[in-house]
This record gives structure tokens, sequence and C-alpha cells, in this order.
């Protein structure tokens, strides 16, 4: 399953690569757009010291660490976006039928080499913010299991908005809230949002454990809305059970599927 996965990901890289200006270009471009978002970071700074008690280091490893974990899946997971296309278009009926996993082939279609750009930008931003703060190193164990949490998380976001798609199919806005609304709101401290806001991504949508819980922890602070200690180390149980919930509805997404006759 690994095996196709990969191959199918290699079949469109090398078509992307059959023009290399272009390639590297896209590449370059994606890093360039990319940055932006650190731009507006460094122009609030540039007006103030600190954003909700946080100093601008802290806040590009909030950034870098939510980011790295979200643009990797915006490359490797974002194509389940296009399930209401293929739902329409009636190729979903052709996609069920290969001896292999829907979830894997509707990942890989249309793989996009270029957004490497933006995992680059992200892991950049993350590792000057690492070198910048100097991390105690017995608190830096927990980075790259932030990054692997908010990898988790966003990838099972992006398949619970897949499995909308299969009743939604004509409002693509709403799964995207799912995706890359919920990556904006993880680019800064959760502390500048409402505490209403926080519980719920806390305790409802994990959106917290992304960067922000594990985040706290990393950087020696007590959390100021006085959640407990402990849900600084919540972050991969709660990762494990959305991914389950989100691996059931993509089951069930599948299964009520119905084809086009298309």
């Amino acid at each position: 399953m690994v095996r196709t996965y990969f191959l199918l990901l290699w079949t469109w890289t090398r078509a992307a690569a059959a023009y290399p200006a272009s390639f590297v270009l896209m590449i370059v471009l994606g890093f360039a757009i990319a940055s932006m978002d650190v731009a507006v970071i460094l122009i609030i700074f540039a007006n103030t010291t600190t954003l909700a008690g946080f100093t601008r280091e802290e806040v590009l490893l909030l950034y870098g660490a939510a980011n790295l974990s979200f643009t990797f899946c915006d490359t490797f997971v974002s194509n389940l976006d296009r399930v209401s296309q293929h739902i329409k278009a009636g190729t979903l009926d052709t996609v069920l039928i290969r001896p292999v996993s829907a979830w894997i082939q509707l990942t890989a279609d249309r793989f996009n080499p270029t957004r490497v750009g933006r995992i680059l930008q992200a892991g950049l931003v993350l590792g000057y913010a690492i070198s910048s703060l100097g991390i105690d190193w017995r608190h830096a164990w927990m980075i790259p299991v932030m990054v692997v949490t908010g990898i988790v998380i966003f990838a099972s976001l992006w398949t619970m908005a897949g499995a909308l798609q299969f009743l939604l199919t004509d409002a693509p806005e709403v799964t995207s809230s799912f995706t890359y609304g919920t990556a904006q709101l993880t680019q800064y401290p959760l502390s500048i949002y409402a505490r209403d806001l926080v519980k719920g991504v806390t305790y409802v949508l994990p959106l917290a454990f992304v960067n922000w819980q594990p985040g706290l922890y990393v950087l020696g602070r007590d959390d100021p809305f006085g959640t407990p200690e402990f849900m600084r180390f919540v972050g991969p149980a709660a990762a494990l059970v959305l991914a389950l919930l989100a691996a059931l509805a993509w089951r069930q997404g599948v299964r009520h599927y119905r084809s086009t006759g298309s």
C-alpha cells in the first residue's frame, strides 16, 4: 500500500519535473508566498515588543511548528479536497474499483511536488526560532512530537473534510474551513483569542495540541487560561482519537456513496 502511494507520487513528480525551469520557479514562488505570513508577523513586531505576552521568536516558534505540520499535509493529503469533483464527474467509481485504497489514490491524485517550497520555508522558520530561543534540551524533545502530532491532526481534518463531501458535494467552501481555516487559527498564540474559542479548540476540536499546549511546555510557560499542566502531553492521544474518528467518517462516506451512473 505504501509502495503504491509513493509510486503514484513519483509519477506526478516526474511529470512536473519534465519542465525543469517551471518546476524550480514554482518551488521558489511557493516559498515566497508562504514567507508573506512571516512578513506579517515581522510587521506586527516592528510596532510592538510582545503579542499577548509572547516575544517575536516565541511566536515564530508556534508559527513554524504549526505551519510545518500544515504544509506537509497540504502537500501530501490536501487532494482529498477534490472528492466532490470526482463525484460530479463520475470518476470516483473508477477509483473505488481499483485494488488500492481510495484514500491513497485520492491523496496522491494530481500530487503537486512544487509545494515542498512551503515545507522548506516553515522548516527554516522553526529552525531559526529554536536556535534563537536557546530552548532547554530537557524540553526540546517535545518539538518533533509536536510536529508529528500536528501532521496527524491536520491529516485527520482533511480526511473528515473529504468524507463530508460525500454529503455536501456542492459546498467545497464548507469543507475548506476545516483545513485552511484551522491552519490560520494556529499560526498565532491562542491567548489572542477569546476564552470560549480556546476551550472549543482544546476540548472539542483539538487544534490546541498542534502547537499551543506542547509549545507552552517547550517554552516553559504557564497557560494564561489556567489549563492543567498535564494537558501539555495529551497531544498524541488527542491526535489518535481524531484520526480514528476521521477513519470512521471516511469509511462511512465511502460505504454510503452511490454511483452517479455516468
